[in-house]
């Protein structure tokens, strides 16, 4: 699934390719905006998707940077109408490095949302739901966009941000295995119960289709570490096994020293 995906360029050597799925989102962003204000809205959407998902590619740049600082390379960002995913070669298995990495995402989202306060101004009637083709409301948006990207990933829901960092910290009492498992497990109660508050409160059915893809992702991951374990116990086995010492055996005119 995640295979369906076009090339765009690449930034210092990372690949940057879309979903297919994400052009999905242009779509209906574009009809959304017709339906309010023709040609023009239709524009105007676009660009606030398009400017929304600038963030989220920086988000996933606040990741490889720290990634980097720890020698892990990062072969390509891929974006998804639900957000974005840093493939990278490895995940750090000391709970600080991992912490520190999951981290930095959000924490380029509340930097961009300190910026973009300088420039931005929200009167005391702004409704966030009001269509409006002017900067001062794309503005709005991007900083309602970037506090709803930070808070979101931070959510105990793994393989989410806050997911990452559960694992890490249940990582310093249990084995790696352990805490991915139980990280995965919760992130599956965490994600049922979020999306369930959402779609009763709100009648927000998006989130469904949005945690069903985290508790794939969770249990795909969790998956991938299980399978690796066993490659390695198996490896140890097969280590422990040739560096044994062959028993000799004396010669037979030569009886065994007895002590």
């Amino acid at each position: 699934m995640l295979g369906w995906s076009m090339n765009l360029f690449r930034v210092r050597g990372i690949q940057l390719s879309v979903h297919a799925s994400f052009f999905l989102l242009l779509a209906y962003a574009a009809w959304e905006g017709w339906a309010g204000a023709g040609g023009l809205g239709a524009a105007w959407m676009l660009s606030g998707v398009l400017a929304m998902f600038v963030c989220v590619t920086l988000h996933e740049f606040g990741h490889i940077a720290a990634a980097a600082h720890f020698g892990i390379r990062t072969s390509r960002v891929l974006l998804l109408p639900i957000g974005g995913m840093a493939e990278m070669e490895s995940i750090p298995r000391r709970p600080r490095e991992e912490i520190i990495i999951a981290l930095a995402g959000p924490a380029v989202n509340y930097a961009l949302i300190g910026l973009l306060m300088i420039f931005v101004r929200f009167p005391a009637d702004w409704d966030p739901g009001y269509f409006s083709l002017t900067f001062a409301e794309l503005g709005r948006q991007l900083v309602l966009g970037n506090l709803v990207m930070g808070v979101f990933n931070l959510l105990p829901a793994f393989p989410m941000d806050g997911g990452r960092v559960l694992r890490a910290l249940l990582a310093v009492k249990f084995s790696y295995l352990q805490a991915t498992r139980i990280a995965a497990h919760a992130g599956k109660v965490v994600a049922i119960a979020t999306a369930a508050y959402l779609i009763l409160k709100w009648d927000n059915y998006l989130a469904a289709v949005l945690f069903a893809f985290i508790i794939y992702a969770g249990e795909r991951e969790l998956r991938a570490v299980e399978r690796r374990e066993r490659e390695a116990a198996h490896w140890r086995e097969m280590e422990a096994r040739f560096s044994q010492p062959v028993p000799s055996t004396p010669p037979e005119d030569e009886p065994p020293s007895i002590i």
